[in-house]
């Protein structure tokens, strides 16, 4: 195979992988409205247990109904808790985190706003709910509880914040709903303290969840597909995807010792990490025909009189990165979703972190990312142009033998093999380096697409984020110039004028391909292709000095 046809292969893999990618997107979660039916079977299951929580999981339709009575008093507020990573809002109806922005993340490149994770707006709903069900819960048909609270404003960089909120019930016991942020982190501590001074045995049960209007998010596009929906993992599944076209067709309902449920957008994640020392129940449903919930449910908690029980859980509120996440619990780093080719992803991104933090920029972690993967495969690229070359030479005897077997195909391959083996010629020998770069371009596409790291990061000068498209379209237009000057230098060009044209036309289409790919790898392909060039002229220049290049047929 030569260098052309090759470029050609990959071009068409390279194309039909996005065009999958974009299959799934235009089929993905929030993309496609529910039908009438569906949508009506939802809306009757979210009715039927509108008023009523089941002890075994969550069914309450648009949160569980309003409370009637509290402990201060009847009219819910919010309460502002800033770190130096979080400022979150809680609603003392319930205790939910109704909003949260991330003060590390802008918005948009060089935006003053931060970016928000939840929020919770008429027509964009997304917040982290827990509670306790189950025969003595407070959050339940009567309605959620309205806690009592200290004060209204917590703030801290350098200190750990405690929020406590208190709901007391009219037989004395206490519930204490206890938030723990720690600066420079974005899991959230939440405890449950239920202080039993009545005569009788409680049973509660703690549930969290995730709620989100499926029709917010972007799923992103052609070229950039980003998944946008739920997740969770359990014992006999580390990573798996639910997104809300599934949660439209059933409910989940597992039980697990392990795992953990969240909500998934391009580089940011939310997720709910139960204790793992107990059998939890993981559930979604479809609230209103138009929200997700995904959560988890303890198992009833005991608490007798006069005694005072502890629940614990951890709430994620953060970027998708993998080393903080991979420390909380086994397998939430798994939301960096690499594909199918996550085990050639991590290694290359574990090289760019290590690169990075020498270098101390993105953008020169992926040159010398680039400069390693060549030098490594130059073993296979220089067999590569030898097998080419060798091939070339061979074209006499090989158009001697098909013009002799021209009417026995058997024959004619039989020969044409004989003459392989003869001349110790691999005729895919060119065809192995090619094949292996793609699962690294892939692979590098996932990291570049995936990793949180190089949002907003700079490279130089124009180049200010190499998550997003180059804005003004250098790097792709040097790299169209790099494959021209690629071809140019193919010691036999195609011979069929069809061949020809198409092979003159392909650095124009890469290049518009290339018009709307991540900047980051648009830079790491000119760089290969550039170090290609390099490595061509040293192997051509070789194989000249040992007579085995050859123009058209003739030796040179």
């Amino acid at each position: 195979m030569n260098s052309p046809r090759s470029i050609l292969f990959i071009a068409f893999l390279v194309v039909s992988f996005f065009l999958y990618q974009n299959w799934v997107v235009e089929s993905a979660p929030g993309t496609t409205a529910p039908t009438n039916s569906e949508s009506t079977q939802q809306q009757a299951a979210d009715s039927a247990g509108s008023n009523d929580v089941p002890s075994g999981s969550v069914a309450a339709s648009s949160d569980v109904p309003e409370a009637e009575g509290a402990s201060k008093t009847s009219s819910a507020t919010t309460i502002h808790v800033e770190t130096d990573v979080l400022d979150v809002q809680i609603d003392t109806r319930g205790g939910d985190i109704v909003s949260a922005k991330l003060l590390q993340f802008a918005k948009e490149l060089n935006s003053d706003k931060r970016f928000q994770l939840l929020q919770n707006e008429s027509n964009a709903v997304y917040v982290a709910q827990s509670g306790l069900i189950g025969a003595d819960g407070i959050d339940n048909k009567n309605g959620r509880a309205v806690y009592s609270y200290e004060k209204t404003d917590y703030s801290s960089t350098s200190e750990k914040v405690e929020v406590p909120l208190t709901y007391t019930t009219e037989s004395g016991v206490v519930y204490r709903k206890i938030f723990t942020f720690t600066p420079g982190q974005y899991d959230v501590d939440v405890r449950f303290e239920i202080e039993n001074n009545s005569a009788d045995t409680l049973s509660t049960q703690f549930y969290g969840q995730l709620k989100r209007s499926m029709g917010t998010g972007e799923s992103g596009s052609m070229i950039m597909p980003t998944y946008f929906g739920a997740a969770y993992s359990h014992d006999d599944d580390k990573f798996e995807k639910y997104d809300f076209d599934d949660m439209l067709d059933s409910r989940l309902d597992v039980t697990s010792q392990t795992g953990w449920v969240s909500m998934l957008e391009h580089y940011f994640v939310s997720a709910w990490i139960p204790t793992q020392q107990q059998t939890n129940r993981l559930f979604s449903r479809v609230a209103n025909g138009s929200q997700a919930i995904i959560g988890v449910v303890y198992p009833a908690t005991q608490v007798n009189p006069n005694s005072t029980e502890t629940i614990e859980s951890k709430l994620y509120l953060g970027p998708k990165d993998q080393d903080s996440m991979a420390q909380l619990v086994e397998h939430l780093d798994l939301t960096v979703d690499y594909g199918f080719l996550w085990w050639l992803a991590q290694p290359i991104f574990k090289l760019l972190q290590f690169l990075q933090s020498i270098v101390i920029n993105w953008g020169l972690a992926i040159i010398l990312t680039t400069v390693i993967v060549k030098a490594l495969l130059f073993p296979l690229t220089k067999a590569q142009y030898v097998s080419m070359a060798k091939m070339r030479m061979l074209q006499p005897k090989m158009t001697e033998l098909r013009e002799r077997y021209n009417s026995d195909r058997q024959k004619l391959s039989q020969e044409m093999m004989k003459l392989y083996k003869t001349e110790k010629v691999n005729p895919l020998g060119g065809c192995l380096p090619m094949l292996l770069q793609l699962p690294i371009f892939l692979a590098l596409y996932w990291v570049l697409l995936e990793s949180v790291e190089l949002r907003h990061s700079e490279f130089i000068f124009w180049i200010q984020d190499l998550s997003t498209k180059d804005p003004y379209y250098i790097l792709p237009i040097l790299m169209g110039a790099s494959m021209f000057l690629m071809q140019r230098l193919q010691p036999t060009p195609a011979t069929d004028p069809m061949q020809q044209k198409l092979f003159q036309y392909m650095p124009v289409v890469f290049t518009v391909f290339f018009l709307w790919f991540p900047s980051g790898l648009v830079l790491y392909w000119l760089v290969s292709n550039l170090i290609t060039i390099a490595q061509m002229l040293i192997i051509y220049r070789g194989l000249e000095k040992k007579g085995m290049m050859v123009r058209g047929n003739k030796k040179k």
